[in-house]
């Protein structure tokens, strides 16, 4: 079955909770980043984490994005989400190899390192909402766990898991967001508390066929839980050529005439999907041609600007 995202409430509205699956993207991004299995870990509990945040937001063309960066091998991880189930992102160092940890683990803590957690979130104002907090155990659930109870003021529960086959592909992929609102009974909590603690892994519950319903089921069955609704997610990375035409002539003609003058065609590559577009010497001299007329429209714009006179009442 295709990944989704479930959402729902339960306690009378007083904790929502979103569940997803990602097996299917989080190989995609394998695939397409060709990660070692400790960077596949680590982008996929950060993938499955920032698809869940970007259906919590409302807007059509709201945008998240997540970024992990720290001082370890894997060199940081980036992520970007929309409200639509949209997710994409990548690996500094998407090579990187480290040993087990002491319970024979991926060392996902270890691969990230310390430093901080930023998250961006653009839904259409004049500035961005930003947010940096510092990063604990690395291990990407309880950072975001952190950052929910010290940024957003909501106390939050964040699972996150990613199983690897013997291959290296992935295996299971998922997790879990769980809130409490304001108001909420302590009794509530408590029960809320036990059950949470009572869970192993979330890739233990998805080995035993239990899929996103089932999991908030399992967590949330005693407090009248409520499935709102399902969202289909994918990696889904919306770069083109034309897009990156627009990023190489926003650089600018000096450096579009250093290509020039190599005299050898240029690979660039998208960073969230590894696709690769190929510029002849021709087509980078067609885009300096267009640099060089966007130039010298804005320098008529702001030449005309500055020949307005102001105007005065009589």
């Amino acid at each position: 079955m295709a990944d989704y995202i479930v959402r729902a409430t339960a306690a009378d509205l007083k904790i929502r909770a979103f569940a997803i699956t990602s097996t299917e993207l989080v190989e995609y991004a394998r695939q397409r980043h060709n990660t070692s299995p400790v960077a596949t870990a680590a982008l996929g509990r950060l993938l499955s984490a920032g698809a869940m945040m970007g259906v919590m937001m409302k807007g059509e063309k709201d945008v998240l994005t997540l970024q992990m960066k720290w001082d370890g091998p894997i060199e940081g991880l980036t992520v970007t989400a929309d409200s639509h189930g949209h997710v994409k992102g990548y690996p500094g160092n998407p090579n990187v190899i480290i040993p087990v940890n002491y319970a024979g683990k991926l060392d996902v803590g270890a691969a990230i390192g310390y430093g901080e957690l930023i998250v961006i979130k653009d839904l259409g104002m004049k500035e961005p909402y930003v947010s940096q907090t510092p990063l604990g155990t690395s291990e990407v659930a309880e950072d975001l766990t952190f950052y929910f109870a010290k940024s957003e003021q909501t106390p939050s529960s964040v699972a996150l898991g990613v199983l690897m086959n013997k291959n290296n592909t992935v295996a299971q992929a998922g997790g879990f967001i769980i809130q409490v609102m304001p108001g909420i009974d302590e009794e509530v909590i408590d029960k809320l508390e036990a059950k949470i603690s009572k869970i192993t892994s979330v890739t233990a519950m998805m080995e035993q066929g239990m899929g996103p319903e089932e999991i908030l089921t399992e967590v949330l069955g005693d407090f009248d839980l409520q499935i709102l609704d399902r969202i289909p997610t994918a990696f889904v990375c919306d770069c083109s050529k034309s897009k990156v035409s627009r990023a190489l002539i926003a650089m600018g003609k000096k450096e579009l005439q250093a290509i020039i003058d190599e005299g050898k065609e240029i690979e660039v590559k998208c960073h969230f999907c590894n696709t690769d577009y190929t510029y002849s010497i021709e087509e980078v001299k067609f885009l300096m041609q267009q640099a060089m007329l966007k130039s010298a429209a804005k320098k008529l714009g702001m030449s005309e600007k500055t020949e307005e006179k102001p105007q005065h009442d009589h």
